[in-house]
């Protein structure tokens, strides 16, 4: 049992809370104002706690001069929750009303763009892959799949490049699904070649990165979330530029469409935010 005396108070100045989210920025390239300021407290104060600062100010010096210190804000602040098939329904409900409809409009362009936005570890997109992969079956071999796994934190990067996932990210994988796609090594699970080629993963910043376009599924899940409603706002008319006509938006079951972008896509499962773009 934690100790009373063990427990730092945080003594909190606006100007000191101001003077600190400059310093993140230049030093991480963090964009603090963007983010909604009480979950950005709530991060922050894992960090002052873990080096028993006592103010703003106090973690400003040190993070200043500490370099190990830059890399565990990093990682505090873009921390995810991330686990392979995450929210498994949404993947059922994509499976059976998104790509047979997807596949039947595409014809015989049988090329498939998909982008996974804040792709973290990587679980997303080869988590689409392993979709794609059984559902088109002996056919996925006829089309020219393309899953883009998109990320800001290069920790998160080099990880998903790799496609090696421990058994707790794994906890939503059937058997079957483990020996078709993943090959044993060590104590953890690579995904196989056959999967990893089908994803490609880069470095792009979702608020000041190049626009991107022609995609025909988006994902993005918990992770526009911790941005302000103008932000989410300019995001997601993003999307539905970087979408064909008739393409599809996944969001996050915790998120909603807010601002003009309620008007550019329609409901296609309100239950699991699957939305498709309104064609012009």
């Amino acid at each position: 049992m934690m100790n009373t005396s063990d427990i730092v108070a945080l003594r909190e100045d606006d100007g000191e809370f101001s003077e600190l989210k400059t310093i993140i920025k230049r030093k991480i390239g963090f964009n603090c104002e963007q983010y909604k300021q009480a979950h950005l407290k709530r991060r922050l104060a894992v960090r002052l706690r873990a080096t028993q600062s006592k103010s703003y100010k106090e973690y400003a010096e040190l993070l200043s001069k500490n370099l190990a210190e830059e890399k565990q804000l990093k990682e505090t602040l873009t921390v995810n929750v991330t686990e392979l098939f995450r929210n498994p329904e949404t993947y059922e409900a994509v499976r059976a009303t998104v790509l047979p409809e997807l596949i039947k409009s595409r014809g015989e362009n049988r090329n498939l763009k998909i982008w996974s936005a804040g792709c973290s570890n990587g679980e997303e997109p080869y988590s689409i892959a392993i979709m794609l992969a059984e559902y088109l079956g002996m056919s996925a071999k006829r089309y020219n799949i393309s899953i883009m796994g998109t990320d800001i934190d290069e920790d998160s990067l080099n990880k998903a490049g790799l496609g090696i996932f421990h058994q707790k990210q794994l906890e939503k994988i059937s058997k079957e699904r483990l020996a078709r796609f993943f090959n044993k090594k060590d104590d953890n699970y690579q995904v196989t070649d056959e999967i990893r080629r089908l994803v490609t993963i880069k470095n792009h910043d979702l608020i000041s990165g190049p626009k991107l376009s022609g995609f025909d599924i988006i994902f993005c899940r918990n992770v526009t979330i911790y941005f302000e409603q103008k932000l989410q706002e300019k995001l997601y008319f993003d999307f539905y530029n970087a979408l064909k006509d008739g393409g599809y938006f996944v969001m996050g079951k915790t998120e909603t469409l807010v601002g003009p972008s309620c008007k550019l896509f329609k409901h296609v499962d309100l239950k699991e935010r699957i939305y498709q773009k309104k064609e012009n």
